[in-house]
């Protein structure tokens, strides 16, 4: 059967505390979150951490290492490391945890754009902190930076040590950015990217966009690895359009709260084992995280720093 990466990405600094119960926070809770999705069959999670008495986002490398180990122990799924960080962090402090873990994979942006969450405040009325409120306001007048020279040093990091980049694209532009950066030679192949869709500011969870990102990509730049998430109602959706089209998937509570309309998501696991339940059908079997080490040419989990 054809194998797939299936990733979780266990909670991010999109979501607030008081959006859902089941949104981990603690270092033990991320942890365990982890390996519920490893268990539900993720090859791979995606970690941010948060601070554990707040749950706002965090860069504190002891947490990142803190996290780490304790997944490292328990199982063997490949981490995927943020560098995108939380909403106003600098460039310094998104690329913090790189030189200290030394991870197999680690999130890469490539481009600045609008990163809005402002809107979920028509939503959301009561918080528990008093963080979120200003938190989410904040995005209204926020530009995610990401210029040539921030993915120049970023590039130049990765590199030295070893470091597997993950390629977020969030919009069409980002791909030419892409293929400058291999021109110049800050980027080597292979190339792994994950579209981003339905980010407010970015572009839009249609299947249209999906083939019209995919067909530009390889136009550009021929061969690659890619994976798709989305945002709230449309991740299950779009991600089921990446398997159909030959690509990987990530879900996880990072991207949607909700496993169906009303139900939300108790743990990122809902969400894998939803997840695995399509690729099947379609003939489709998750990868291991070694599979995935092989599909994605990692360095292997012996060479990380955790």
């Amino acid at each position: 059967m054809e194998k797939r990466i299936i990733t979780a990405a266990i909670t991010g600094s999109i979501h607030t505390p008081s959006m859902s119960p089941h949104l981990p926070v603690t270092p033990d809770q991320i942890a365990d979150e982890a390996v519920r999705a490893y268990d539900a069959g993720a090859a791979v999670a995606h970690i941010h951490v948060r601070d554990p008495e707040t749950g706002a986002p965090s860069v504190d490398v002891n947490l990142y290492k803190e996290v780490c180990m304790k997944i490292k122990s328990r199982c063997n799924i490949v981490l995927c490391i943020t560098t995108g960080g939380g909403l106003g962090m600098t460039t310094e402090q998104r690329l913090v945890a790189i030189p200290l873990l030394k991870p197999e994979l680690a999130s890469f942006n490539f481009g600045s754009f609008n990163f809005a969450l402002f809107h979920a405040l028509e939503s959301y009325k009561e918080f528990k902190f008093d963080w979120e409120r200003e938190y989410l306001a904040m995005s209204e007048d926020l530009i995610l930076p990401n210029t040539f020279k921030t993915l120049r040093e970023f590039s130049e990091v990765f590199q030295e040590y070893d470091v597997q980049p993950e390629l977020e694209v969030y919009d069409v532009g980002q791909i030419n950015n892409i293929a400058f950066m291999i021109r110049k030679g800050h980027l080597k192949r292979p190339i792994y990217i994950q579209f981003v869709l339905g980010i407010l500011g970015a572009i839009q969870p249609t299947l249209d966009n999906l083939l019209f990102l995919y067909n530009n990509a390889r136009d550009l730049l021929g061969d690659f690895t890619w994976s798709v998430c989305a945002a709230g109602r449309s991740q299950f959706k779009m991600c089921t359009a990446s398997l159909l089209a030959g690509g990987n998937a990530r879900v996880g509570l990072e991207d949607n709260l909700y496993l169906e309309k009303g139900v939300k998501a108790k743990s990122n696991a809902d969400q894998v084992e939803k997840m695995v339940r399509i690729a099947r059908e379609l003939g489709i079997e998750p990868a291991t995280p070694d599979e995935a080490r092989e599909i994605l040419k990692l360095k292997g989990l012996d060479k990380v720093a955790y």
